[in-house]
């Protein structure tokens, strides 16, 4: 019968058997990926060529100035107020009904064109013309919708 067994020998690596194993492994991920390496390599060359890596050294070598310098100029009165009427007018365009703002900008396009058209046509307008064009439907509906804009936009102003 079999000797009972009484020690366990635990195979315990050396650093150097560690080292070689990591190497090995090191070696057979780059056979499997030497196309994509030889490309990140190309990629990293171009870079150097162009002073593109002197330049990202520097900014990580300097990130504490940039950083201050970067805060310093979001923090002055201009950038601030900008970043505030930014999120007050992003505040009121979430109140408006999207469908409303589309049929305005595209009633604004279209004026724009005609406009244009106007323009380049050197055409005069007298005080009858206008008088008459107020019987024109379209022209009657603009004039009543910028007439009610400014009643309820003086209303807000009021307020």
């Amino acid at each position: 019968m079999a000797q009972p067994i009484t020690v366990v020998k635990k195979n315990v690596k050396t650093e150097e058997q560690i080292q070689q194993e990591k190497l090995a492994e090191l070696q057979k991920a780059l056979a499997e990926k030497d196309a994509a390496l030889t490309k990140a390599l190309d990629f990293i060359g171009e870079l150097d060529k162009i002073g593109a890596l002197e330049a990202a050294n520097a900014m990580l070598e300097a990130k504490d100035k940039i950083a201050s310098i970067a805060l310093g100029q979001v923090s002055r009165e201009p950038v601030t107020n900008m970043i505030n009427n930014l999120m007050g007018a992003a505040g009121v365009l979430t109140r408006m009904d999207p469908e409303a703002t589309t049929k305005l900008l595209d009633s604004v396009v279209s004026g724009l064109k005609q406009g244009e058209t106007f323009v380049e046509s050197e055409q005069k307008i007298g005080a009858f013309d206008l008088v008459k064009s107020l019987k024109d439907p379209d022209i009657n509906r603009a004039i009543g919708f910028g007439l009610h804009f400014l009643k309820g936009m003086g209303q807000e102003l009021k307020k």
